[in-house]
């Protein structure tokens, strides 16, 4: 299961493919790879499609948008062909369709690497990883966790400081000016307690003998083995082959610059 990969190799098996994938131009390219990364999604990893839909809708929405601004806007290197059809005084023509098409493949695509590596990736164990297998900085590692647990009693505390205010009487403030003159209340308890537990956790830190050296023992061991270098090679591989085969049906398209036979 994806679950269960390293989660260095896995950012990597996520972000080269991402990075490379860019370079396409045409639709074929990022429809083959947007089909694959579907397929492992549902396939390998343990997501419940409700919640993956929840958030891929609204993004996909976002990059059919995005899509269509494209379509009308496109260069002129680009819109290229013949006219597909007029919409107010923009004319829409095959080359600027296939731009703002492959666009919005290609943004489907990185939602779902995202989302790939977001529900199947501990964000404990990423931190661990990245401080243990890409020698990250202890001191960066942990303040950056530090920070993440902070951010639920963050939230809690602020629940708790609206509730304070209407307990006293505040009355709730209406527009937008006199909402961001409230929030100015809140801000200073909020910086507060926060500079009191940054304070207590790093008296706790060196209490327990954090130093921030390199050169420490871990708790929790994250190693790299032959499935995790197998999933980085598929996912490496499968774009591969998605370029490959867009070059042998014609349509591979590199900055605008037509390469199939």
């Amino acid at each position: 299961m994806i679950e269960n990969r390293n989660p260095s190799m896995k950012a990597m098996a996520v972000l080269i493919p991402g990075i490379f994938l860019s370079f396409s131009f045409d639709i074929v390219t990022p429809l083959i790879y947007l089909l694959y990364i579907l397929a492992i999604t549902f396939f390998l990893a343990n997501i419940p499609l409700k919640r993956w839909l929840l958030i891929f809708m609204p993004l996909s929405l976002f990059a059919i948008s995005l899509a269509w601004m494209t379509m009308l806007y496109t260069d002129e290197s680009y819109a290229t062909g013949d006219v597909v059809f007029k919409f107010l005084w923009f004319e829409i023509t095959t080359g600027s369709a296939e731009v703002g098409i492959s666009l919005a493949l290609r943004s489907l695509c990185f939602i779902a690497l995202s989302l790939l590596f977001v529900f199947t990736t501990n964000p404990t164990n990423f931190m661990l990883s990245l401080m243990q297998q890409c020698k990250l900085s202890p001191k960066l590692t942990y303040g950056i966790l530090a920070g993440y647990r902070f951010l639920p009693t963050l939230q809690h505390e602020f629940e708790l400081l609206k509730q304070a205010h209407r307990i006293r009487g505040i009355s709730r403030a209406e527009g937008w000016k006199n909402r961001i003159q409230n929030m100015k209340q809140y801000a200073i308890p909020l910086l507060a307690n926060s500079i009191r537990k940054a304070e207590r956790v790093a008296i706790a830190m060196e209490s327990k003998g954090f130093t921030g050296e390199r050169e420490r023992t871990y708790y929790h061991q994250m190693k790299i083995n032959r499935n995790d270098w197998i999933f980085l090679f598929g996912m490496i591989s499968a774009l591969i082959v998605a370029y490959y085969t867009s070059y042998e049906l014609g349509y591979l398209n590199i900055f605008g610059n037509e390469v199939g036979r």
